[in-house]
């Protein structure tokens, strides 16, 4: 008897090779396998995992510190003594290793969902340990120089917490495709128990999210407090050079209610306006005094000050990336500024009837103003007839002799105190950077009637959080942003916000349960067939005499699996080819 072999017709599966080709180099069929994962196989898969996670939080990390971009450069700065936006090679990177590695992850999903063993090529081994440790050193290098960015994650969460719940929870819904056909295919009751029980774990998980989720703005609009003011800090430092003269008008134009700025003392006792310990980075005091460019800025007198051009290094340099966007009598003007004198912010603030706050630098040790700096400034505010009311006072040097000789300034905190500490103090106002306060601390402030003003907001989603808080006064770099954003950004009532949650979570919760239901049936289905049937059926375009050396199998296996008589199966043949040479 002849022994007869099943006849595969194969058809080409282009997508199938491309997904096994780029993720494991497995471009022809008999490269693949349907056998199970090896171990370190599955140990790659994790760190694959492993490393998608962790670069989600990352590039998530800088999305959101945006709003501190300027304050990461300054830092960078302060380090090197270079300038330079050292924001734009790691988001370069970390946007390129997240693709990168978000690409490998949906091509893995797409080797568990068909089936396919997971191979990883050594080459991608190789990029996803270079993504983890550079993740990894990254992280490390944020936490030791730039601790306190972190908590910008939690404060953005307050933000975009409820729509990113929406997000996950969709992926993980559309993962029970996934999911559900493992199940069904697996053979072994303990790995399908796992693999339910471990997901179902997590749906639940994103399905009570949301009592976790506290933001401000999910809240009754009726209670929404008015819009905080705006301080310029540094005047508008995007668009004209910080601690200018025209830097505060531009300001101004901006409907700002007040101005902040950094002051440190000359050599012959007049405060003036600089943020820097050096002139290097914000005058050309190395064209004009080359030999004087490392010195501090306070060992200046005004005459030398004066000498110096405030405004080219904006134009050089384009800090904020907003050179291209202002017009050409604005650069002329921009190149023609001066080193500001505290005074001189003092009259423009007077005669725009705006609030002042500045924070002073005490000079160093060997200064001649190192004893007097607190009676300096305080002259330099008296004579330049700004109403008293309008300047909000920081040092706390000699705060009560300074209170008995100006008793109407806005006496002001730059350290978090508790309001009966402020209280006990005279202390009516507060300015901290907006991750040191709370929600209840806010409201805290707010009932005990101390202005509080935080600094620095350039975005609209922390500018909305904050003011659905209750903060009365922010401090910004982008008065020109926020003068944009004349509501918050989104503002849901309570009760609006649970039946959204409820009805994604049942939407969910019912194409899963549908999911899981018609892939036990497509897979019930798919057993029902023999394989030779399956390869059939397939074949439908292939010629006829292909067919029929098919059909022939099929009857052989039939015979085997004692299906029918083998006379019977090869009458209904012998009638064929019959038919056949007849019809010829």
């Amino acid at each position: 008897m002849v022994k007869h072999q099943p006849l595969q017709v194969y058809e080409r599966q282009l997508c199938l090779s491309c997904i096994t080709g780029i993720y494991g180099c497995r471009w022809k069929r008999y490269q693949r396998s349907h056998d199970d994962t090896t171990k370190w196989e599955l140990l790659w898969s994790l760190i694959l995992l492993l490393t998608f996670c962790l670069l989600l939080v990352w590039f998530y990390f800088w999305w959101e510190a945006h709003n501190d971009y300027s304050e990461f450069n300054w830092f960078l700065y302060n380090r090197s003594g270079e300038w330079s936006d050292g924001t734009v090679p790691i988001l370069a990177t970390t946007a390129a290793g997240f693709t990168y590695i978000a690409f490998l992850i949906v091509l893995a999903l797409c080797h568990v969902a068909l089936g396919q063993q997971l191979n990883l090529h050594w080459l991608h081994k190789i990029g996803v340990t270079a993504a983890l440790l550079t993740t990894i050193i990254g992280v490390i290098s944020v936490n030791q120089t730039w601790a306190q960015e972190w908590d910008v994650i939690p404060i953005s969460l307050q933000a975009t917490g409820p729509f990113l719940h929406i997000g996950a929870l969709a992926a993980v819904t559309a993962l029970s495709w996934i999911v559900a056909g493992q199940v069904t295919r697996a053979e072994k009751m303990m790995f399908q128990v796992v693999v339910v029980l471990l997901y179902v774990s997590v749906l639940l998980a994103l399905y009570v999210v949301p009592l976790h989720i506290t933001s401000p703005c999910i809240m009754d609009p009726a209670t929404l407090k008015p819009r905080p003011a705006v301080i310029g800090h540094q005047g508008a430092p995007m668009l004209a050079p910080e601690n200018t003269i025209w830097s505060f008008q531009r300001a101004l134009q901006m409907n700002v209610t007040g101005l902040e700025a950094d002051v440190a003392i000359s050599m012959d006792g007049v405060p003036f306006l600089m943020r820097d310990f050096t002139l290097r980075r914000t005058t050309d005091v190395e064209k004009v005094f080359p030999d004087r460019q490392m010195d501090e800025a306070s060992l200046f007198n005004w005459t030398d000050l004066q000498q110096l051009n405030a405004g080219r290094w904006f134009l050089k340099d384009d800090p904020f990336w907003t050179v291209n966007t202002l017009l050409q009598r604005e650069k002329e003007r921009i190149a023609n500024q001066t080193v500001c004198s505290l005074e001189q912010l003092l009259e423009l603030a007077s005669y725009h009837n705006s609030t002042v706050v500045f924070r002073l630098r005490r000079p160093p040790p060997k200064h001649p103003c190192y004893d007097s700096w607190i009676n300096d400034t305080l002259q330099a505010v008296q004579q330049s007839g700004v109403p008293q009311s309008l300047v909000m006072w920081t040092p706390d040097d000699n705060r009560a002799q300074v209170r008995q000789l100006a008793p109407d300034l806005i006496q002001t905190s730059v350290v978090k105190r508790s309001p009966q500490v402020l209280e006990q103090s005279g202390i009516s106002s507060l300015l901290l950077r907006y991750n040191q306060v709370s929600r209840e601390e806010i409201r805290n402030f707010s009932e005990a009637h101390i202005n509080l003003t935080l600094y620095t907001v350039n975005e609209p989603w922390l500018y909305s959080v904050l003011w659905c808080s209750g903060v009365s006064s922010v401090s910004s770099e982008a008065p020109h942003v926020l003068l944009k954003v004349p509501y918050p950004i989104w503002l849901m009532r309570p009760n609006v916000y649970c039946l959204a949650w409820v009805s994604a979570d049942l939407i969910s919760f019912a194409v899963v349960i549908g999911i899981f239901i018609f892939q036990k049936y497509r897979m019930s289905g798919m057993r029902s067939y023999n394989p030779e049937q399956i390869m059939l059926n397939a074949a439908v375009r292939r010629s006829s005499g292909d067919i029929n050396v098919m059909k022939e199998k099929l009857i052989f296996s039939e015979v085997r699996n004692g299906v029918g008589s083998a006379e019977e199966l090869y009458g209904d043949s012998y009638d064929y080819y019959a038919n056949q040479g007849i019809s010829q």
